[in-house]
């Protein structure tokens, strides 16, 4: 265990390492961030076949037991007990406004038992929220401790296949728990088809090797995940929401079942009605930087007369798309102006572009 301000391994750092990866902190763990090949053409290769991620710093969680979905329906805005048995669901933690405490994906892996993946950054804070609400109902929260890794890209089905992984039936957003105590679920973070794949410690090194061995299969580092998943229009907790973000706002409605958008009995439910009955203020969008120049998280937007009107959530270089790319969150009333954004001093312009960036290919069936 990590002693206080360490940066975590993970469980497979010296694999990392052996391959020639670059470390870096991120959400109190030392992550590789890129590897010999370098960011570019990781990302690309992730395109154009498949990408190995380790992402064991995020966390999982079961909750089990008779009012596992009643426990669930209260902590995020989610219809637990209509989810069918395999069925993923993309949702939230919500404060008492609204704002989003982080984002989840909750699986319904049997009738009374859920798998609930949550953000490495919130995983202390999403534990303690995630025990003090069940503790009001009849179920248990299990922390599971899994070596956690993602299999991206238009090959992935093959490699998968061909690795032994029993992924026939295996829709997009749909999961299940393994014999040998894991869970494999069709989901990402890329926009691509792909898996994500627990398993316990001791199996995860061969797992990870056999993988590797398929000649389709590279390491794919942090940084190029962070340009995949912004090419993908996919939002990173703490940058493009945050607790003072709520779905409305965040362009995020879409994931709230329609029956809870009018309130419910979820945590944050009259808030979250009121902010969809009155609309937006903000809005998440697409930027398009003129030129070649990218805008980083953090930069402010401004109107042609230098008013404040938003800020940059997430900004890079989008390999794929050839060129510079952003998510800002943008004033309503001024989505129909200019907008610039302050780089070092001077006024960059800026055009909204559709999100995502780049086409998801999702396997949906």
């Amino acid at each position: 265990m990590a002693e206080p301000g360490e940066l975590k391994r993970l469980p497979l750092h010296d694999l990392h390492a052996d391959a020639g990866a670059k470390f870096g902190g991120f959400a109190g763990w030392s992550m590789p961030l890129t590897y010999p090949a370098g960011v570019m053409k990781e990302h690309l290769h992730c395109r154009e076949a498949a990408g190995l991620f380790d992402i064991s710093h995020m966390k999982l969680f079961v909750v089990s037991g008779r009012e596992a979905a009643a426990a669930l329906s209260r902590a995020c805005p989610i219809e637990a007990d209509a989810l069918a048995v395999g069925q993923s669901k993309y949702t939230f933690f919500l404060n008492d406004d609204a704002g989003i405490l982080d984002d989840l994906i909750v699986t319904r892996v049997g009738d009374e038992r859920f798998v609930v993946v949550a953000n490495a950054g919130n995983a202390v804070a999403d534990e303690a929220h995630l025990r003090e609400v069940a503790s009001g109902f009849d179920c248990i929260v299990e922390a599971l401790d899994r070596v956690f890794l993602a299999l991206q890209g238009p090959k992935a089905e093959a490699v998968a296949r061909d690795a032994g992984l029993e992924i026939d039936s295996l829709a997009f957003m749909n999961g299940r728990e393994t014999a040998d105590g894991g869970f494999l679920a069709r989901s990402g973070y890329t926009g691509e088809d792909g898996f994500e794949i627990a398993v316990p410690l001791d199996a995860a090194q061969a797992l990870a090797e056999k993988l590797l061995a398929d000649e389709r299969v590279e390491w794919i580092g942090l940084a190029a995940r962070d340009s995949l998943r912004l090419e993908a229009g996919l939002c990173l907790h703490g940058q493009d929401i945050a607790p003072d973000t709520d779905p409305v706002d965040a362009g995020l409605t879409w994931a709230i079942p329609k029956a809870l958008r009018a309130g419910g009995s979820y945590i944050g439910a009259d808030a979250l009605a009121a902010a969809i009955a009155a609309g937006p203020c903000r809005k998440r969008v697409g930027l398009k930087p003129e030129g070649r120049q990218p805008v980083r998280a953090g930069a402010a937007l401004v109107d042609g007369d230098g008013k404040p009107v938003g800020a940059v959530t997430s900004g890079g270089f989008g390999p794929s798309f050839g060129g510079p790319i952003a998510m800002g969150s943008v004033d309503v009333d001024a989505l129909h102006n200019p907008i610039f954004a302050e780089v070092r001093g001077n006024r960059l312009p800026l055009s909204l572009h559709p999100l995502p960036f780049q086409p998801h290919h999702m396997r949906k069936g």
